[in-house]
């Protein structure tokens, strides 16, 4: 026998239940946001017309570099609150839960590897903070190559070189969203799998947005240790919350009696 443990007990609707989840996420998106958006000044001041003759190009790259390295305090900072405050939510809602199944559920939680897995999840934010203008860099340089190469008129290559900004934004607004819920979902796997539970129901956020990939694996029981396919067309296995942009929570099932 097993029994259901629904991580959102507290409220019953999935759509509201992830108020507090979208909030972190909000958060986190404008923080990165902000890194995008003096990409843009950075490029934009070094080429106000989309110039990229080989010295402004050098120097777009060097600029560029200068902030990743200068960013990565920052990029730990920010990161470190997001992964603490979805950390915080998801230990709270374990605890909810260990005082209607048990006190011996409530130590086994608080024993939980999370620290280790929190850790990962700093060391990953960082990298893709801090990957923002490298990216950017060298979208810049291969802009420049490739108009070496195919001839393209100076016209459109300065509106290209002039749009790393807008580029980079949805690059940060990606990472923001994705990630948010993947550290999310990793934590509850962490706490999850200490306890002994054996997998998950899949749950969507159940609005039009949900990718057809996800509806289809909608109330699917899933395993910690097979994740689904979450991508039919890249054939990429993931858990719910895993993917890009993928706003689908487990709701774990545990042994009964844990």
């Amino acid at each position: 026998m097993s029994a259901v443990l629904k991580l959102f007990d507290k409220d019953p609707s999935p759509r509201r239940a992830y108020k507090s989840a979208r909030k972190v996420e909000r958060q986190y998106t404008a923080s990165l946001r902000r890194v995008a958006r003096h990409i843009g000044e950075i490029v934009s001041g070094l080429s106000p017309d989309g110039e990229t003759t080989p010295e402004v190009a050098s120097a777009i790259d060097m600029a560029l570099e200068r902030y990743a390295q200068v960013l990565q305090p920052w990029a730990g900072a920010v990161a470190n609150r997001m992964i603490t405050e979805v950390a915080a939510r998801d230990e709270a809602t374990w605890f909810d839960v260990s005082r209607k199944m048990g006190r011996a559920l409530r130590k086994e939680i608080e024993t939980a590897p999370t620290g280790k897995i929190m850790r990962e999840r700093l060391l990953d934010q960082v990298q893709l903070i801090t990957s923002l203008p490298r990216e950017a860099a060298e979208r810049v340089r291969t802009l420049a190559n490739e108009a070496i190469v195919q001839g393209t008129r100076p016209a459109e290559l300065a509106k290209e070189i002039l749009r790393t900004g807008e580029v980079t934004e949805s690059r940060a607004i990606l990472i923001a969203r994705t990630e948010t819920s993947r550290t999310a979902t990793e934590l509850t796997r962490a706490r999850a799998e200490h306890v002994g539970s054996p997998g998950y129901w899949w749950r969507t956020s159940e609005d039009t947005d949900v990718r057809d990939d996800h509806k289809i694996l909608n109330g699917t029981f899933v395993e910690w240790s097979k994740p689904p396919i979450a991508d039919r067309r890249t054939g990429a296995r993931a858990h719910a919350g895993c993917i890009y942009r993928c706003r689908c929570w487990p709701e774990v099932v545990i042994a009964e009696g844990a």
